[in-house]
């Protein structure tokens, strides 16, 4: 019988997801902006009432509460959630800010994909809209930055107001927008100003109102600071003629550039430049850099406590007087970084924004949110505002700390940055340079480039054994393993690399004007593929296994098959399995030997204890990446992935092949080649009738065998039988797992 093909992708289509580009996740049914959702909270008034005592305000105990989500389509009641107050100058604000944690005491719970909700008051706000339209201008702008919407939030069935949803920064956001969190997550809180304090990492472990500037999320029991010294170094110490080159092998600084640009259009003080206050670092150990992400937006738009225009203030002297700021003043110092930065703010301003739809979308959300701020009870009680205050935001000022309206102050700042920008040439950028062994001679590599005149040529500058400087031409059609034509990422392949030959390789872009940048500074090694290597593929795995093939135990967890394309046995035992590419040595494979032409599986649950055949991790449903390595870390074999279905598999076809196909009917531990599958079919253990509309049904064979329900739990099991009673069982799909590992789905009507 042939599987049925439900989608065919390109495994190489893949790579532009390898090269550190950031992802975008959808916004799904948690942050959908297209209708206002409503949040409940249920709990103990007693405990409500000690929330909001003052002596309380600053507790982050978390409480037992009953969590109620309704979008109009979607109706969840989840219980228990944690449930305290957040933030830090709306803990004494009358419209108090929560924090919802689904996994406080359900561990590892999660909420469409989060574990914990941000519901902000935005009190500050007359307009409740200043955040939101600075995330979403974001996410345009392909900055990594929280998901929100608006949400009307209910405590105990009493109205509490409009408030903004915003997605947490934890490991499952780094997670889901560079595709591994294993790296260190730092929270940077005032006064986080990056400046250099000395050698010693634990010098970067100072505290401030009993908590650490550069606060570590991740990896605490390591608790290690020298990646971010080491870049603070780097950040502080460089000489300006070497600093594009030092500053780019530890920062993602091309996207930075980006986020200065947005800081200083919406004048946003209270982030690192002014304030040294509200941003996060996450050490991305898939590139080695640093990740800039944003947080904590509310002073936007014309919003001061300070005293200045923002609206008007030089854009290449924003950074507070007298304080040092070296995260932009550095950058804005260096001479090809301040015509990047020109370039991409010129480029924010006239292109990706523009002014008339930006007066639309502002006036189309405030009627979307008008119906819920008329009976917002904690709306007017910190600052005195009326439904007209919320209606007049868009366009009028508000007392002394909301010196513009959000449309006034936005088309002030456009103006007065236009009238400020210089009038420079920018050096092409250069970043998500990533490769990847497609075969043992061959090696395809992608990169982003970007040019301010164009066409551009874009190049790979390598090097073999011999040291001859080879060059070759990359492309952006969608037709050299680049991804999609035109989205600035250039792809092409390196071929004839001899056995045992390292691959020493840059990229090189030079546009129309003939200015031309060559990066990384020091080549890219990409360690030699010898002629004794095996060539080993990811054949296919199954990130959501639910009732396809339980293990010898009976559970239903991921899988991976591995294929020996050898016409020889490959001994397994000095070779490594991962789920995350920047560390090739995770898991060993067991000290056995696959066979020529053959395949192996592994349950990928987390569980080595289980049996040899039992990796130290699992797959992502989301998606993820998964890589065999050498015990010298060259990689056989990497693929990564994206968003799987529970029950269907994602493999080679044909085995060892370079396209991906999802499959309805996988053969874990078979071909994917559909003849071999037919020809596998023979040899399966079949039940029949199927569905069982009897009360009885029959084996194809006499076997031991197991029975688990739609639950996985186990509900039959004998040492022999040629079939069983159905009659006992309610209606509903059926796994039968023989003793020798085959298995049957069976459905009992």
């Amino acid at each position: 019988m042939f599987r049925k093909f439900l989608l065919l992708l390109f495994l190489l289509g893949y790579l532009v997801s390898l090269n550190g580009q950031p992802v975008f996740p959808e916004e799904g049914p948690l942050y959908c902006d297209e209708v206002v959702p409503r949040i409940d909270i249920l709990i103990n008034p007693d405990t409500l009432d000690w929330l909001y005592d003052d002596e309380n305000i600053w507790s982050n105990r978390e409480f037992h509460a009953i969590f109620v989500f309704d979008n109009g389509t979607i109706h969840d009641t989840i219980e228990p959630v944690g449930f305290r107050l957040r933030g830090n100058t709306s803990r004494h604000s009358k419209k108090k800010s929560f924090k919802v944690s689904f996994n406080t005491f359900v561990q590892g719970a999660k909420y469409y994909g989060v574990e914990k909700l941000n519901l902000n008051g935005e009190h500050n706000d007359p307009s409740i809209m200043r955040s939101k339209i600075c995330w979403d201008i974001l996410r345009k702008y392909e900055i990594p930055a929280p998901r929100s919407n608006h949400v009307r939030v209910y405590i105990n069935h009493e109205y509490y107001g409009l408030y903004l949803n915003v997605e947490h920064i934890d490991e499952n956001f780094v997670k889901s927008r560079f595709e591994n969190n294993d790296g260190n997550l730092y929270k940077c809180l005032y006064p986080a100003d990056l400046d250099y304090i000395g050698p010693d990492p634990d010098l970067y472990k100072l505290y401030h109102n009993d908590r650490r500037v550069y606060d570590l999320k991740t990896n605490k029991a390591e608790d290690d600071y020298s990646g971010l010294a080491n870049f603070i170094d780097v950040l502080n110490n460089t000489p300006d003629d070497v600093l594009v080159c030092k500053l780019n092998e530890v920062f993602n600084v091309y996207d930075y550039i980006k986020m200065i640009t947005f800081d200083i259009l919406t004048g946003n003080w209270d982030g690192p430049i002014y304030n040294k206050n509200n941003f996060y670092l996450y050490h991305n150990p898939k590139t080695g850099k640093f990740e800039y992400i944003p947080y904590d937006l509310d002073n936007t738009f014309g919003i001061d406590w300070m005293g200045i225009d923002w609206a008007k203030r030089n854009i290449y002297q924003w950074k507070k007087n007298g304080e040092p700021r070296p995260i932009y003043s550095r950058l804005k110092n260096n001479p090809e970084f301040r015509k990047q930065f020109t370039y991409y703010f010129n480029k924010l301003v006239t292109e990706l924004i523009d002014t008339a739809a930006f007066e639309q979308r502002v006036l189309e959300l405030r009627s979307k949110l008008s119906p819920y701020v008329i009976n917002d009870p904690y709306y007017p009680q910190d600052y005195g505002f009326s439904y007209s205050d919320f209606l007049n935001s868009v366009y009028q000022s508000w007392g002394s700390h909301v010196k513009y309206g959000i449309i006034p102050y936005f088309n002030t700042r456009v103006e007065s940055v236009l009238q400020q920008l210089e009038n420079t040439e920018m050096k092409p950028v250069i970043k998500y340079i990533n490769h990847k062994r497609v075969s043992a001679s061959a090696v395809s590599i992608t990169a982003y480039a970007e040019a301010e005149y164009n066409p551009a040529t874009v190049q790979v500058k390598y090097t073999l054994n011999d040291n001859q400087v080879n060059y070759l031409t990359m492309y952006d059609d969608g037709d050299h393993n680049d991804g999609k034509a035109g989205d600035l990422i250039y792809g092409g392949i390196v071929t004839g690399i001899p056995a045992y030959a390292e691959l020493h390789y840059q990229i090189e872009v030079t546009d129309n004007q003939q200015l031309n940048r060559l990066l990384p500074c020091d080549a890219i090694v990409v360690p030699a593929f010898g002629s004794d290597t095996p060539v080993l593929y990811i054949n296919e795995f199954m990130a959501s296994n639910n009732h396809t093939m339980a293990d010898e135990h009976g559970n239903f967890s991921d899988w991976i098959e591995v294929y020996n394309a050898e016409d020889q046995p490959v001994y397994l035992g000095d070779i490594f399995l991962t789920d995350n590419l920047s560390l090739p040595g995770k898991w060993k494979m067991p000290a056995v030997d696959i066979p020529a032409k053959g395949f192996i599986l592994f349950w990928a649950d987390g569980k080595p204890e289980l049996g040899d055949h039992h990796t130290n991790f699992k797959l992502s449903k989301g998606g993820e990446e998964i890589g065999i390595y050498t015990p010298g870390g060259a990689a056989i074999d990497e693929i990564v992935f994206g968003p799987q279905t529970t029950d269907i598999s994602y493999g080679r076809l044909p085995d060892g092949g370079i396209e991906y196909h999802f499959f309805a009917e996988p053969t874990p531990g078979y071909s994917n080649v559909p003849d071999a599958v037919a020809e596998h079919q023979q040899t399966l253990f079949t039940v029949y009738p199927n569905p069982a509309t009897g009360n009885y049904v029959s084996f194809s064979e006499t076997t031991g065998c197991r029975v688990f329900n739609g639950f996985g739990q186990l509900v039959f099991e004998t040492s022999g039988a040629s079939g069983f009673q159905t009659g006992r069982f309610s209606p509903g799909l059926y796994l039968i797992v023989t003793e020798d590992g085959r298995s049957c789905k069976l459905i009992i009507q």
